[in-house]
């Protein structure tokens, strides 16, 4: 599969990754002259979207995003296959660590971690592309009306909804930027140094650009020190009024359309999202706060 890879060659180690919910087929490599990388395989009818990926990361990483390395991309397996190298970050994942932490360190790693993403929200789209609204809601609309018909009820829902459907017009006009994708606490580690380097940059939604703030739908609720830094890091402590808003409106969307999603895909997960969205009524106050309960304004 990957014998015609140009450097394959100097491959000493070869080593199958299973950890992570990707289609790609992943493996640690170390080479002959010293070096350590992850080697991504996927499917050559992903070409486009794979080369469009690569390209996002080189464009990252020019911006002193702390990241992996781009090192090649092409074709292998006779055509059949696609490959993505990358430099291999050393470093554990802040997820698994994050507990062990005092809520000061904590605190400090959201910081980083938020300036970080607005640094990313740099990087703009240079094509000309539809308003953020009309994006979103091709893909929202249909989740909605599918939890209406196929949800599993909870109390409150009607409380979600009816945020949701008053409050479109938050949406419109947004800027659009460049996303990672899936930005959270187990695709950031944190180096030998001490300070954090993110990974799997591939697509997720909305071919990974739209409203920067979208982005904030991942952040790590179950530690508040992290996610409070995390905001504060990405605003320099300047939190605009619409932000709240907008993030009360990415999570209970996000929240209330996953349960149909758990209903069919995933029906371990289905208690964990019905718990989210009272979670989520219960931190904006039955949708009537936009700040939620767990943010720690004057932390810092």
């Amino acid at each position: 599969m990957m014998k015609d890879i140009p450097i394959y060659d100097t491959f000493t180690k070869i080593e199958p990754i299973k950890k992570g919910m990707s289609g790609d087929k992943k493996h640690y490599i170390e080479t002959i002259d010293g070096k350590h990388l992850l080697l991504r395989i996927a499917d050559s009818s992903e070409y486009s979207l794979k080369k469009t990926e690569y390209e996002v990361m080189k464009e990252m990483y020019a911006c002193n995003v702390p990241m992996p390395f781009p090192v090649d991309f092409g074709i292998c397996d006779n055509g059949k296959s696609v490959y993505t190298l990358l430099s291999w970050v050393e470093g554990v994942e802040v997820e698994s660590i994050l507990s062990m932490l005092s809520p000061k360190e904590q605190y400090h790693m959201g910081l980083e971690s938020g300036e970080i993403l607005s640094k990313i929200h740099t990087v703009q789209v240079r094509d000309v592309i539809p308003d953020w609204s009309e994006r979103y809601y091709s893909v929202i609309n249909p989740r909605i009306e599918a939890f209406h018909s196929e949800g599993v009820r909870f109390p409150g829902d009607t409380i979600i909804l009816d945020y949701l459907e008053r409050n479109r017009e938050l949406l419109n006009n947004r800027p659009q930027c460049r996303h990672h994708g899936d930005y959270h606490m187990g695709n950031m580690i944190q180096t030998a140094s001490g300070h954090l380097s993110i990974i799997d940059w591939h697509t997720v939604d909305f071919d990974n650009y739209g409203d920067p703030w979208y982005e904030f739908n991942r952040i790590g609720t179950k530690c508040a020190e992290f996610a409070s830094g995390q905001i504060n890091g990405y605003f320099n402590n300047k939190v605009p009024d619409k932000f709240w808003r907008l993030l009360m409106y990415y999570l209970s969307a996000s929240a209330i359309t996953s349960i149909v999603w758990a209903k069919y895909f995933a029906p371990d997960e289905l208690s964990a999202i019905l718990k989210m969205n009272t979670d989520i009524l219960n931190w904006f106050d039955d949708m009537k706060n936009p700040v939620p309960t767990w943010y720690l304004k004057d932390y810092y």
